[in-house]
């Protein structure tokens, strides 16, 4: 028998059914398929290493150029099993007959079905294009919106990735972006379709190119939720309202008084806004939860901050929000905490619908994440509601720059006041 020309992770999981060992070469496994929520098909990509003598597994959901790493795994006979404790999901399937199926899902929603089978071909990667292509939709657009959250209109980003039409999407709200959307042209349908699978969860829309000039997306997992897509030019000629700017959505009731908070550890111990460790030091206050994909983008920078300037005294707080169930054992709340190796102050302040009650100096305040940036005296300077993640690319690059410069900015600052 020829092994070379058998699937990979064939050979690696099935080693009953397969006899042989894995050679330096396959140490990792790539599968594709697909996963039906809703009755919509969307593409997933996994990749799975070697099992360990004991049975372990670690399992990866490829978004683009992102990764969604599994924080445990385990392999007994054809059954697999991939925990993401820091969304609380797992996927459970099985292995036979080179088709790996199973159920992904977490405590709440709906399970998706995935089917894939094993994938030879290399990941795509991300090349620069050399001409134009078909249907290009290419640039910033804006999608005009009535969002409960006060919001007109969110930005549409879309990027070619190579000339064979395939592009990059991110939907940028003021709570946050969906994530990289990849895809390409449906010639059957006549429209774009771009999707997102990773420990979060799935992502399927379409975006398609109207004979007026406009783009019609639509949330195809989401009961077709349909909004219109402008040029920024265009939508200024139809006197609409632009993409509400992060630091305009949400502020303080009174900026003459201190932010007050007082929570739980994850240890049971009570910190609050008055405790000797925020004394006279600029401090983030990060509204957020477990939960929330946009609070997984935010966090790995607040590490880079607290790493950065800690010394020179910042202090971090994470005011997170979780449910019911997560607050009788925050298990996915440690995950999180582990999954980031955060070192600032962590605190389990209580459940999402309880934010007006536990922040109630907040100034509309309904965005997760947000952050509320605190002066050496103890008062709010500004805040920023949501976080646009690494997708987004340069409202990532500029979210970050000018964080930083308001932070040194801060910490220049002497204490004019003791809280």
């Amino acid at each position: 028998m020829n092994r070379t020309i058998l699937a990979g992770l064939t050979i690696a999981l099935a080693g009953a059914l397969l006899p042989g060992s894995l050679s330096a070469q396959e140490k990792v496994q790539h599968w594709s398929g697909t996963a039906t929520v809703h009755d919509q098909q969307v593409p997933v990509r996994l990749d799975l290493s070697s099992p360990a003598k004991d049975g372990s597994i670690t399992g990866s959901f490829i978004n683009g150029d992102e990764t969604s790493v599994s924080s445990s795994g385990d392999l007994s006979g054809t059954h697999l099993l991939l925990n993401f404790n820091y969304f609380a999901r797992k996927f459970d399937g099985t292995l036979a007959d080179q088709t790996l199926t199973g159920t992904f899902s977490g405590a709440t929603g709906t399970p998706a079905t995935l089917e894939l089978h094993p994938d030879r071909t290399p990941k795509p990667t991300i090349k620069p294009v050399s001409a134009p292509i078909a249907h290009n939709i290419n640039g910033d657009w804006e999608i005009a919106v009535k969002s409960p959250k006060g919001e007109s209109a969110w930005t549409l980003r879309v990027k070619p990735l190579d000339a064979s039409g395939r592009i990059k999407a991110v939907i940028l709200r003021i709570d946050g972006d969906t994530g990289g959307l990849y895809g390409d042209f449906d010639e059957a349908h006549g429209e774009y379709r771009v999707s997102r699978f990773a420990a979060s969860g799935a992502t399927l829309y379409s975006i398609k190119l109207q004979t007026d000039g406009t783009l019609l997306v639509t949330n195809l997992l989401r009961d077709n939720q349909q909004w219109t897509a402008r040029l920024p030019a265009e939508a200024r000629k139809e006197n609409l309202a632009p993409p509400t700017k992060e630091t305009e959505q949400t502020g303080v009731l009174n900026p003459s008084k201190p932010l007050q908070f007082s929570a739980l550890t994850l240890d049971g111990k009570t910190v609050t806004n008055t405790d000797p460790q925020f004394r006279g030091k600029v401090v983030i206050v990060a509204i957020g939860g477990s939960w929330c994909p946009n609070c997984h983008d935010e966090a790995p920078f607040l590490v880079e901050l607290y790493k950065r300037y800690h010394a020179q005294g910042l202090e971090i707080v994470n005011l997170s929000f979780e449910e019911e169930e997560q607050l009788k054992n925050p298990e996915r709340l440690r995950a999180f905490q582990a999954k980031y190796h955060i070192p600032y102050t962590v605190l389990v302040a209580g459940t999402p619908d309880q934010l007006s009650e536990k922040v109630p100096q907040g100034k509309n305040l309904n965005c997760w994440p947000t952050s509320f940036f605190i002066g050496r005296d103890g008062l709010v300077k500004e805040t920023h509601a949501g976080f646009s993640g690494p997708a987004t690319g340069a409202a990532y690059t500029e979210l970050k720059a000018e964080t930083n410069t308001l932070v040194q900015k801060l910490l220049t600052e002497k204490e004019v006041a003791q809280r």
